[in-house]
């Protein structure tokens, strides 16, 4: 069974504007060097036609973690993400997938942001599933709870960025 995440933003901005802030690589780059912990990289960046395709990696040092993934997980997790973006209407879809070092199974969201005059509404809705017998469960609502503190915080990142443009 997999856990659900599920995340909304709401920004004052028109939608192309907000695109930039959440996905220009040089908002991607001042993101992970603000919030993207130990050795975040930006892996790779595509432009690509009416989109965008990039890769991260965000570390999370282990004294950052919950005891329970302490417990399961020895040392700082590394999490890869990949997301893509195409031009959708009058907005954005993409999908987003992400693994974590030493963790068998995977996260995956669909994305959109769509947007009416000077505001727009980033949505990440997916799920963590995590493939290790009887705490398999557990750890899927850790990691589930620990992705929507993320999107907050990059929720939170691109205001800033919209507010100093």
């Amino acid at each position: 069974m997999a856990s659900r995440i599920e995340h909304r933003s709401t920004f004052s901005a028109d939608v192309a504007t907000t695109f930039d802030a959440v996905a220009s690589e040089a908002a991607l780059r001042a993101r992970l060097e603000q919030i993207g912990g130990d050795d975040a990289e930006l892996l790779e960046f595509v432009p690509a036609g009416d989109g965008v395709r990039y890769k991260l990696r965000q570390g999370i040092s282990s004294d950052k973690l919950p005891s329970a993934v302490r417990t399961l997980h020895r040392g700082d997790l590394v999490v890869e993400r990949e997301q893509t973006w195409k031009a959708a209407g009058a907005g954005y879809t993409g999908t987003a997938t992400a693994s974590v070092s030493g963790v068998p199974g995977e996260i995956t969201a669909k994305t959109s942001l769509t947007g009416e005059g000077e505001q727009a509404t980033l949505v990440n809705s997916g799920e963590v599933k995590v493939r290790i017998p009887f705490v398999g469960g557990k750890l899927e609502g850790v990691i589930a709870e620990q992705v929507t503190k993320l999107l907050e915080r990059e929720a939170e990142f691109v205001a800033k960025w919209l507010a100093g443009r």
